[in-house]
């Protein structure tokens, strides 16, 4: 997979034309003056910013850990504060925060920079937190088939705090538990705390 910036929507840039087309015509519909020197450029660049923030439906999360490395390592490794950008599917608002994953590896590990792209192409699409977590956790689980994973996801939804209740400052708190940390409580409570304290 390429890097992070390297990847766009390839159906975005083959229907450009059309979404261009229907970004002005969105424009006429709420009132706006599309040939005013603001807006020229609008749907370009709107086409161009869909292109990226849609790109993971152009990559197979699967492959976003790269190649794994066999290391007898069984103590819980976390990767945190891992920054994402997302779209609900309700609205196409935008929501954003941190994912923590915890895992306890059985042998298999991937490279540290490897969770931050899974989580981009997990979150570069139309989605709702919950399958975030539920998509990383499962993914975690099944490439590296470890003792346990843990996800954590925190999200601030533009959906609930600009429109709707307008309640600006709540957050959301998704979390998956598989293997081990779902039997295991001080495991869990060792995790986070981790990622609460440190």
């Amino acid at each position: 997979m390429a890097g992070i910036k390297d990847y766009t929507n390839v159906k975005v840039g083959e229907h450009r034309d059309q979404i261009e087309y229907h970004v002005k015509e969105i424009l006429k519909l709420i009132g706006e003056n599309t040939e005013r020197e603001g807006l020229l450029e609008t749907p370009a660049r709107v086409t161009r910013m869909y292109e990226e923030i849609f790109a993971g439906y152009s990559v197979d999360p699967r492959e976003a850990l790269g190649v794994t490395f066999d290391e007898n390592h069984q103590e819980m490794v976390i990767v945190k504060d891992i920054v994402y950008y997302s779209q609900c599917e309700h609205h196409m608002a935008p929501f954003f925060g941190k994912v923590h994953i915890g895992y306890v590896p059985s042998g298999k590990i991937a490279g540290l920079s490897k969770f931050a792209r899974l989580v981009e192409a997990i979150t570069r699409r139309l989605q709702v937190q919950e399958r975030i977590t539920t998509e990383i956790a499962d993914i975690l689980d099944e490439v590296l088939k470890p003792t346990g994973v843990m996800v954590v996801v925190e999200g601030e939804h533009l959906c609930m705090c600009a429109r709707g209740v307008k309640k600006p400052g709540s957050k959301t708190i998704t979390s998956a538990v598989r293997g081990g940390f779902r039997h295991d409580a001080p495991l869990r409570a060792e995790f986070m705390s981790l990622i609460r304290n440190h």
